[in-house]
């Protein structure tokens, strides 16, 4: 079976919510990611067979196939086609695990893994895709749980879940907002570094706009402890340390060791394993527990072989749960910040944190990386890569 390589990655910087980004159509932000793709590798776009988007909330002006729209947004070639899909969070993570899997079966020989997503222009909010999303047969299975008086409405609920775990692993909200303090601090310490800065891709008509917007720097934990809870009267999750609403895109560029020869360009990494699990709809986030170890045993590394983990800052609740399980030391974890600080646009995410990932593998000399990312409904992606010479 042939490998999968990446041969590029890179992002927009993440705009917050209404701010930089609040006047670009999600369509043009794809756009400029995979013109800036393509340009950056050096390869002309007739090459590439498929282009597989990310993107959560599919209404509005991500609607009709975005992932199509942006391919010709773009400027490639019409012979180039492009499919949306939908994991929620991890939409642009699976977009890289089925484009890995498409050239290591031989299906295709380029493809391009990303996504997209304005939460500013398309808002997300329960119901946002038509209605209430949950029918009487999945209710009914939950039934004595979701009547319990916990879920808002008797609803599937992600900031229930991320206080539900935290309780059970006996986090109290000090500690919560330590870890979001940790996020800001080391996204500003990144980014002055110039960290993220050879990623980046710059917006046409946003000269300034170079560095994540949402970052803030000197939060402290006594800085958010005047936050109120978000979800329950006396909870432990807040806005402070939750993900952010942003807006942003992101892409990566996959093909074979062989027809990255072909085309003169030189892979950054391998695509080892991914995997893909499922865990209880209503703790909902702790999903990223059971994929990890399903890609570890799946790949025949250890937890002690990865020198990066990147685990989404969905809420701070998840990454600290995950922390606990696998021993992972704190260097180790996010050392770049997350979106806690940074944000999240859903559909990008995924392959945003690939994006980060890769090049603080180059930038440390690190073998083995690993991402995870808790998505809706209990599923949750990782994947592991390697660093080629």
């Amino acid at each position: 079976m042939p490998e999968a390589v990446i041969i590029d990655a890179v992002r927009t910087p993440i705009g917050k919510r209404k701010g930089a980004l609040a006047d670009i159509h999600p369509e043009d932000l794809s756009a400029y990611v995979l013109r800036a793709l393509v340009e950056r590798a050096g390869v002309d776009p007739v090459v590439v067979d498929d282009v597989i988007w990310g993107c959560v909330s599919q209404l509005g002006e991500q609607s009709i196939q975005i992932g199509r729209s942006a391919v010709l947004a773009a400027g490639f070639p019409e012979s180039v086609p492009g499919v949306t899909v939908n994991r929620a969070c991890g939409s642009s993570q699976q977009s890289v695990d089925f484009a890995a899997a498409l050239v290591r079966s031989g299906h295709d020989d380029v493809v391009i893994a990303g996504g997209v997503e304005s939460m500013t222009r398309v808002p997300m909010g329960l119901g946002a895709d038509l209605g209430r999303p949950y029918g009487t047969q999945l209710r009914a299975r939950y039934a004595q749980d979701l009547g319990s008086g916990e879920f808002p409405d008797g609803e599937f609920h992600q900031g229930i879940g991320a206080e539900r775990i935290a309780r059970k692993a006996g986090l109290d909200r000090r500690r919560l907002d330590e870890y979001s303090a940790r996020s800001h601090a080391l996204a500003k310490e990144a980014t002055d570094a110039g960290a993220f800065a050879g990623q980046l891709v710059r917006i046409p008509s946003l000269p300034g706009f170079t560095a994540d917007e949402g970052i803030r720097p000197g939060t402290t934990p006594e800085t958010l402890a005047g936050l109120k809870p978000a979800f329950t009267e006396d909870g432990l999750v807040h806005a402070g340390n939750s993900s952010q609403i942003s807006d942003g895109a992101s892409a990566v560029l996959v093909t074979t060791p062989e027809r990255a020869a072909e085309l003169g360009v030189t892979p950054i990494a391998r695509y080892h394993t991914g995997a893909v699990s499922a865990a209880n709809p209503l703790d909902m986030l702790s999903g990223p527990i059971p994929a990890t170890h399903k890609v570890l045993k799946r790949s025949g590394l250890s937890i002690a072989d990865i020198g990066v983990f990147e685990v989404n800052e969905a809420f701070a609740p998840v990454p600290l749960v995950w922390q606990a399980e696998f021993g992972v030391a704190d260097e180790l974890l996010n050392p770049l910040g997350g979106a806690i600080a940074v944000g999240h646009p859903m559909g990008a995410s995924g392959t945003i944190l690939l994006t980060r990932m890769l090049n603080h593998m180059r930038d440390k000399g690190i073998r083995y990386g690993l991402q995870t990312m808790c998505e809706a409904s209990g599923t949750a992606n990782a994947t592991i890569v390697e660093l080629l010479d």
